[in-house]
């Protein structure tokens, strides 16, 4: 995941695709920057030249003038560059040139030939969303927003929507579209591997909780928080009132009018990862406009739900994300003791990459099937049973409907786990009620997600 950068670049913010892939056959988490125990990560570093250095960056899309108007050191990616979890991507290729080393490469070694994680019958099931996914979801559109171009997002949908026996959607019958932020179906951004993988992981999960959706791609043409911003913006205008957001990097004091500018849409639900490093805010799950939503781990059980969920915490530097925004005003829905501003996450759903879901992917990460964690699968999950719940009234801010619920059948209340240490302990450590790791908890059925 993320390092952070030295404090004398400390203005300069790292955004990222947020996502953790995980190798198909162990279900080994794949970390932006690998571990001992990963498989896929390359050969020890060694020192690289300038040249070299510089080449990568230029390879990976990364200007040296950042999008917040001054100039970064040699070697920092631009302001708001967001980093994703697999391939050889900006941040990795930034943090390996700050260090004078070689970027590590990230990938899974291992595809299965058939799926290994959960797929959309477990979902549904763990979820309470069996009989939803099979009645609703028909005219309503959810929005993927992502950046770069993944040239095989519709065929890869295909073969995993066929695999399950979900219904084909396809350009031709108008279920599924793609589109570049401006718009066009035709002029799209370049092509990026390690956002081919987010982008498959965020349609299939899509898929999974409402097959009788249409789905909508948005491409940004890069991962500035502008670009980004504009895709969102762009998604809201083609009339999607569902629209996911699998990224997320560090606060900054410009996130308040990146509120008004990209995710004050009433009558839209809006979903933001709350981040794959453990405890901390993030933008833009801090955003008071969207629904942050943060990650557990899934496991089949006894219980009469016949499924159980704890925080999702891989190791120290890597889990679901939580915690109080330094910058964005508390919504008037979110009554939480002590957070005086916005507090991240409002709603939960599986993260966790041991018990991972199953994703085709021939672009990005893999060859065929692959198993993901991340908050990367829970945000496009949970747009996925706002879909199912109906269109938002007109004048709401979605984030607020599982408030009203709270406390109800109608979620799932996750009591274990943590992702971290802090000084508030409902900041990063599960408990009855409302917690800072899942919120108020993950769906059961449709109630806690319509107004």
């Amino acid at each position: 995941m993320r390092t952070s950068p030295p404090s004398s670049q400390s203005t300069h913010g790292r955004w990222r695709r947020i996502g953790t892939a995980a190798v198909a056959t162990a279900a080994l988490a794949l970390a932006g920057l690998g571990t001992a125990a990963q498989a896929g990560a390359a050969t020890a570093p060694q020192k690289v030249t300038a040249k070299t250095i510089a080449a990568q960056v230029a390879k990976a899309h990364v200007s040296y003038t950042n999008q917040c108007g001054a100039t970064p050191a040699k070697g920092f990616a631009s302001c708001h560059a967001l980093r994703v979890t697999g391939g050889t991507t900006a941040f990795q290729e930034e943090q390996a040139a700050r260090k004078g080393v070689a970027p590590k490469t990230i990938k899974p070694n291992a595809t299965s030939a058939t799926p290994t994680g959960y797929g959309p019958s477990d979902l549904q099931d763990a979820y309470g969303l069996t009989d939803a996914a099979d009645s609703y979801g028909s005219g309503e559109t959810i929005a993927i927003v992502d950046a770069y171009d993944d040239p095989n997002a519709a065929s890869d949908l295909a073969a995993y929507r066929s695999y399950y026996g979900l219904s084909a959607c396809t350009v031709a019958n108008g279920c599924f579209t793609k589109v570049s932020q401006t718009g066009s179906t035709t002029s799209l951004p370049t092509a990026d591997s390690g956002w081919a993988g987010e982008i498959s992981l965020d349609l299939d999960m899509a898929s999974a909780i409402c097959p009788n959706c249409n789905i909508l791609l948005v491409e940004a043409k890069s991962s500035s928080m502008a670009n980004l911003g504009t895709a969102v913006n762009r998604a809201v205008t083609l009339g999607a009132k569902f629209v996911s957001n699998s990224y997320g990097g560090s606060e900054s004091s410009s996130d308040t009018t990146y509120d008004t500018s990209y995710f004050k849409h009433a009558g839209v639900a809006i979903t933001v990862s709350a981040g794959d490093e453990g405890y901390g805010a993030e933008y833009p799950a801090a955003s008071r406009y969207v629904t942050s939503v943060g990650g557990t781990k899934l496991s089949t059980s006894s219980t009469t739900r016949g499924w159980t969920e704890s925080v999702w915490k891989t190791s120290s530097t890597e889990g679901t994300g939580s915690g109080c925004s330094s910058y964005d005003a508390k919504p008037t829905w979110q009554t939480d003791a002590t957070c005086t501003k916005r507090m991240i996450s409002d709603v939960s759903a599986v993260a966790d990459p041991a018990t991972g879901v199953s994703v085709y992917d021939t672009y990005g990460d893999g060859t065929g099937w692959v198993t993901y964690g991340g908050t990367s699968a829970s945000a496009p999950i949970i747009a996925g049973v706002y879909a199912l719940a109906g269109t938002p009234g007109s004048s709401d801010y979605p984030a607020a409907y599982p408030y009203a619920a709270a406390g109800t059948s109608a979620l799932n209340d996750v009591t274990s786990g943590n992702n971290g240490t802090c000084t508030t302990s409902y900041y990063c450590t599960a408990a009855s009620g409302y917690d800072g790791p899942t919120g108020w908890g993950t769906p059961q059925g449709l109630d806690a997600f319509t107004g």
